[in-house]
């Protein structure tokens, strides 16, 4: 079962909503012990956030046949509330299926905020703001009540939006951070560092004139508003705005990338399909891995490097993104299951004694070779094509079986890594002559990548 609490209360089961027969104060009260999983919240403290600390003289009976008819309703969906001294908790086991927004809401922060990599970061921001539908229990709680239960949410979604928006100026996205901020400049005046994220989008965007303006308006709400002036980091970016400082300019395209269908790819350096895919990934080398390492961001990447490389047809690419778009729990799934391929395939190539990684090698390979069809092409030789029932896993498929052709190709034998601490891609060199993968300098190029 789905809850939903940023925004109205709201339990969905199989796509169709439920439980819409509870009361509000049952509402408020599933809430609160939604907001806690599997920890026991006594009843004084469930009887003072149900009625605002002013109960009525029968609150704990009351409470009592709450949490009855909670039960009652929870039951069919292998839910129970427990009774635990004096309190009661929900356990919500997540490999049954049982999901909160709030609780994937913090995780989701959590991630994006560990994450090295700019466009990691921006993906995992995007997903967890996406989850935010209004304030906490938007139709069952007022303002005060809604402090006492979390009154940092709102807090980390505006912060959220305004790291956010730090990642997708780091990539040069400043016209995604225009529409994202622009309607909130002024709902929020004196957030500074979101201030600050829109005045840097309008410069970039050739709207030097309007960023002053912003400027100026946030520089009068803080004199009228709070009696100060504008904080260092946003004076400083004032002085840069009015002298026009080339430090503010987008960003530059990262090295040794080309740019594909809106994407970037690193540059084809291996000379096989195989070592290409382990070749998205610099920084193989070093431990712990170096942040913007990874050009495998998105699922968007993955189909679009498939084509790139003519693993699949143009056509087959446009039906995959479609798909993915429609679909982001899954395309995340498939992706994180194509970089653990990607790690099992750089084993396989680098050690060819690692018989753990071969066999899970393997092992994809002949889900792929299950998906696969031989068809006649117009050039009258046979081909082997994956069927649309590969799904969002074609990419990863074609992968594989590219990989499996390696393996079986004397050429193996002759792959070298490439020895930089920065890098480590891999790279066919049948004549034994080659030390570096590319130019002498491919690992930090390839590390600092889009």
């Amino acid at each position: 079962m789905e809850f939903r609490l940023l925004g109205p209360f709201g339990a969905w089961q199989d796509g169709e909503r439920v439980l819409r027969g509870l009361r509000r104060q049952e509402r408020r009260l599933l809430a609160v012990l939604l907001l806690e999983p599997g920890a026991a919240v006594t009843t004084d403290r469930l009887i003072g956030l149900l009625w605002n600390d002013d109960p009525p003289a029968a609150a704990r009976a009351t409470v009592h046949t709450y949490v009855g008819r909670l039960r009652a309703a929870l039951r069919p969906y292998g839910l129970r509330v427990d009774t635990r001294h004096d309190g009661y908790a929900l356990d919500l086991p997540a490999t049954d299926g049982h999901r909160v927004d709030v609780t994937e809401f913090r995780a989701e922060l959590g991630r994006a905020a560990a994450a090295g990599d700019p466009a990691e970061k921006t993906r995992r921001y995007d997903r967890a703001l996406a989850l935010w539908r209004g304030p906490l229990l938007a139709d069952v709680v007022d303002d005060a009540l809604r402090d006492r239960l979390d009154g940092r949410l709102a807090e980390l979604r505006l912060s959220a939006l305004e790291q956010r928006a730090r990642a997708q100026l780091a990539m040069g996205l400043h016209e995604r951070v225009l529409a994202d901020l622009t309607p909130l400049a002024d709902e929020l005046p004196g957030r500074e560092d979101l201030v600050a994220a829109l005045m840097t989008a309008l410069y970039r965007a050739g709207r030097r004139a309007e960023a002053l303006e912003l400027y100026e308006r946030t520089r009068a709400y803080l004199a009228e508003e709070l009696g100060v002036g504008p904080g260092p980091a946003l004076a400083t970016l004032h002085h840069r705005v009015l002298t026009a400082d080339p430090r503010l300019d987008r960003p530059p395209a990262p090295l040794y990338a080309v740019r594909v269908d809106g994407e970037w790819l690193p540059w084809s350096t291996g000379g096989h399909p195989a070592l290409e895919f382990c070749n998205t990934f610099a920084g193989w080398r070093r431990a712990p891995r170096i942040p913007g390492s990874d050009w495998l961001r998105t699922y968007r990447t993955l189909a679009v490097w498939a084509g790139h490389l003519d693993l699949a047809e143009e056509g087959v690419v446009a039906g995959l993104v479609e798909r993915a778009e429609r679909s982001p729990r899954e395309a995340e799934a498939v992706l994180a299951e194509a970089r653990e391929f990607r790690t099992r395939l750089y084993a396989c190539l680098t050690d060819p004694t690692d018989a753990r990684a071969f066999a899970a090698v393997a092992a994809t390979a002949r889900e792929a070779a299950r998906a696969a069809v031989l068809t006649l092409g117009p050039d009258g030789l046979a081909h082997w094509r994956l069927t649309p029932a590969a799904g969002l896993r074609l990419p990863l498929y074609a992968t594989a079986r590219a990989a499996a052709d390696l393996l079986t190709d004397p050429r193996r034998l002759t792959i070298r890594a490439c020895p930089s601490d920065d890098c480590g891609w891999l790279f066919l060199d049948a004549a034994g002559r080659r030390r570096w993968c590319s130019l002498s300098t491919c690992g930090g190029g390839a590390g600092g990548g889009g």
